[in-house]
């Protein structure tokens, strides 16, 4: 098997042309998948027989929470590309995917309190899938802040690595948390094995809303990495070039 066109993924041209190309593409499909779930989910679906209309707040939270973790770890293998192989790109994946990770995270706690007020009593209550995403936020801002806190940018992204890397184990930890403890939150609906417990009328477009959440973080991401990746090559001519062509 030929790893070639990892290597040429690698080079900042080739990945530039790449991600100009795919960002919009990733939006489109994003923009369809959010409108069929947030018209299935919000419109079309019944009632919870439980919860009543308050549940349809799991269209945004179950996809946020769910790329909260996704993110985390997608910024996990980037770090320990850059801590091994030192590899300029994955740096630029690094800088890109906190971000995108803390604001969906930040996204899934704000709409689990308001999920749990109704549901709970309460908006905050000190269970163990909360208190664990809360910390999984603080090391995605601990990452932001390395990554910030020097001026040269490459020892920034070394050791936000390392941050990134040594708090990937508080992903399972995250995951997990309602079956290892005692937990208010309730156990997994989709991901089971066997057959989900929520009917297709309302599956479906959690399902759409998900892979749309998903796509339009990717579209962000490849933009964020894009921006990234010319800011560290703006002394190079192609570099230059393309800045110029955007701004005619």
């Amino acid at each position: 098997m030929s790893w070639s066109w990892f290597h040429k993924l690698g080079s900042p041209p080739h990945f530039d042309d790449r991600a100009r190309r795919w960002a919009p593409w990733l939006e489109i499909g994003a923009l369809l998948l959010l409108a069929y779930g947030l018209i299935g989910g919000l419109v079309l679906a019944p009632p919870d027989y439980q919860q009543g209309e308050v549940y349809r707040i799991i269209y945004v939270h179950v996809p946020a929470a769910w790329l909260s973790l996704f993110l985390y770890s997608g910024m996990a293998v980037s770090a320990i590309v850059v801590l091994v192989w030192r590899m300029k790109l994955a740096e630029c994946a690094l800088v890109a995917l906190a971000p995108v990770g803390a604001s969906f995270t930040a996204l899934a706690l704000v709409t689990g309190m308001i999920w749990g007020k109704p549901t709970w009593g309460a908006y905050w209550v000190w269970d163990a899938r909360l208190t664990s995403e809360l910390v999984l936020l603080f090391l995605y801002l601990g990452v932001i802040a390395l990554q910030g806190a020097m001026l040269d940018a490459r020892k920034g992204a070394r050791a936000a690595a390392l941050l990134a890397v040594a708090g990937w184990v508080n992903v399972p930890i995250v995951h997990y948390s309602v079956e290892w403890w005692n937990s208010l939150h309730q156990t997994a609906s989709i991901a089971r094995i066997g057959k989900p417990s929520l009917d297709a009328s309302m599956l479906w477009p959690l399902l759409a809303m998900a892979l749309g959440l998903t796509l339009f973080s990717a579209a962000n991401v490849l933009r964020r990495m894009r921006a990234e990746n010319l800011r560290r090559n703006a002394r190079q001519r192609w570099a230059r070039e393309r800045v110029e062509a955007a701004r005619v």
